[in-house]
């Protein structure tokens, strides 16, 4: 497997948690309750596993990589995609801000939706440009050996077992919110 593989299949992951999360957040707007508990655990898969692993993966070590390959940090793809993960990690701030505001989890819907909208669009322009950017750039060894880097820095980030912690909640909120 090549890093831009892990990249691929983190993002499938992400892309369904997002489907939960436009769910909950149409149910929340029509008048709905969601447990905090339930928001607070997407909370968490998004700060821990989309944005300490996932992104920490690209921050740390692919766009490092694509930096010493000659790809300019600014007025290319990586300073678009630096921006949007400092954008995305405003909004996990908004949402998180949400659930301890008296107003409570229904003003969590509002900033979840544009998180959702920013992170759908910045997975296709990695998907679509950056990674077969990378793969052409840094050639299938290289991406192989990133793949090692990338397991080490996720068992160091978020721990053995917590990756998979978060597919388990993924399923159960999939199961419960989303249309089979």
């Amino acid at each position: 497997m090549t890093a831009t593989d892990d990249l691929r299949a983190e993002h499938k992951g992400i892309l369904h948690m997002l489907d939960v999360m436009r769910a909950l957040s149409r149910h929340i707007e029509a008048g709905g309750t969601v447990p905090a508990a339930e928001l607070t655990s997407i909370l968490d898969f998004l700060k821990i596993f989309a944005d300490k692993c996932h992104h920490g993966k690209e921050e740390d070590i692919l766009f490092p990589a694509l930096e010493a390959a000659g790809m300019p940090r600014e007025g290319g793809p990586i300073g678009v995609m630096l921006h949007e993960h400092a954008l995305g990690r405003g909004l996990i701030r908004d949402m998180d801000a949400a659930l301890t505001s008296s107003v409570g989890p229904r003003s969590f819907a509002t900033p979840a939706l544009a998180y959702i909208e920013l992170l759908t669009q910045h997975i296709a322009k990695e998907n679509t440009v950056l990674f077969p950017m990378a793969e052409h750039l840094l050639g299938t060894p290289a991406l192989t050996a990133m793949h090692e880097d990338f397991e080490r820095l996720e068992e160091e980030r978020i721990g053995p077992g917590r990756h998979e912690a978060f597919h388990r909640l993924l399923d159960d909120l999939a199961a419960e919110y989303l249309p089979e």
